[in-house]
């Protein structure tokens, strides 16, 4: 219940300091004892009893929504129909995570964070699966000197997206599909996947990640106007062109400089955590202002099209979790593990 409920409201059931009082059946105010007949009292009581005790009729309860019609999206989902869309699902839930981050000049904020939940609620609509609601704690470092990061800690980051999966498996999702929207957590959320394997799970964490045939290759390519992109150039802002052009302010694309500034080009053989800052001070990397909602939609729909595949596979995929309990077996007796051999 919000506050706005618990606020004393002037209405048909408040007292009302007028020298009389309100009637409870008509709504209407009416005067005092002392100027009012008694047998209109009389009158008004006995209707008042005579209301009261007719039963009032129960209210038509609204049959829970078909599979057909059920939603994707976690938190639209009641407590009972929850249940029913796990066994929907197959226990198939969808995590997009994005980031709060500086997108160049042009682009929101939450860019990753629309744009892989996008993707995933449409995936989701093509293939049954539950879209868990926006996530944005992730590893965004590089970007802290830009406005509106928020830049959470690496022990939070790992605890959060564990615990966060350790529930969705108590709660009967045992197939969870990561979909990555944002460039900064892929070394993360490969860390994050290998460390699985850190103690026994009853569930599987999957990671998202497209790859597209040849010809679709080529058909993108195509359309493709700019050589540098990265990050809020062509693609991003092509894609969010296509879904949410409201959020586009692209006439600013070109107010800052997406262009590699090199500041590291005299370092061989060497990798620092200040790369991006050193080459992409801006926090922006390629040309938002070549973006066009029609590339936009077409990068779209094959990322749709690739998790709607991933999905498939995956519900009914029984090789991974086999494969893993028989890995935390042999990991708890190592002494016992014989070698394998193919059949």
């Amino acid at each position: 219940m919000s506050a706005g409920f618990l606020q004393t409201r002037a209405g048909p059931f408040s007292p009302v300091d007028r020298g009389g009082s309100r009637d409870y059946i008509s709504g209407t105010f009416c005067p005092s004892e002392e100027v009012r007949p008694m047998k209109r009292t009389r009158f008004v009581l006995a209707a008042m009893v005579i209301v009261l005790s007719i039963p009032a009729a129960a209210a038509p309860q609204a049959a829970p929504p078909s599979a057909a019609a059920r939603s994707v999206r976690y938190e639209e989902l009641t407590a009972p129909d929850f249940a029913r869309a796990v066994a929907q699902s197959g226990g198939t839930c969808l995590v997009p995570l994005g980031i709060l981050e500086k997108h160049g000049p042009h682009l929101p904020l939450g860019t990753d964070l629309i744009d892989c939940r996008e993707v995933a609620l449409k995936a989701a609509a093509g293939e049954y699966a539950v879209v868990f609601p926006p996530y944005f704690v992730g590893q965004i470092f590089e970007a802290k000197h830009q406005p509106g990061t928020i830049a959470y800690g690496s022990r939070m980051m790992l605890d959060f997206l564990q615990q966060t999966c350790d529930e969705l498996a108590r709660n009967g999702m045992t197939k969870i599909i990561l979909v990555n929207g944002h460039g900064g957590n892929d070394a993360f959320l490969h860390y994050f996947c290998q460390s699985q394997l850190e103690t026994r799970r009853d569930y599987v964490v999957y990671l998202f990640a497209p790859a597209y045939d040849g010809a679709t290759e080529a058909r993108l390519d195509k359309m493709r106007r700019t050589a540098v992109d990265g990050h809020a150039g062509e693609e991003e802002t092509s894609v969010m062109l296509s879904h949410h052009p409201q959020l586009v302010q692209q006439a600013k694309a070109g107010d800052e400089s997406g262009a590699d500034q090199k500041r590291q080009a005299g370092l061989k053989h060497a990798y620092t955590g200040i790369w991006w800052y050193a080459g992409q001070p801006n926090h922006y990397r390629g040309d938002g202002s070549a973006g066009n909602a029609e590339f936009g939609k077409a990068l779209f729909e094959a990322e749709v099209a690739a998790l709607v595949e991933m999905i498939r596979t995956v519900k009914k995929d029984t090789v991974t979790a086999e494969l893993q309990k028989r890995f935390f077996d042999d990991a708890a007796k190592p002494l016992e593990t014989r070698p394998f051999v193919k059949k």
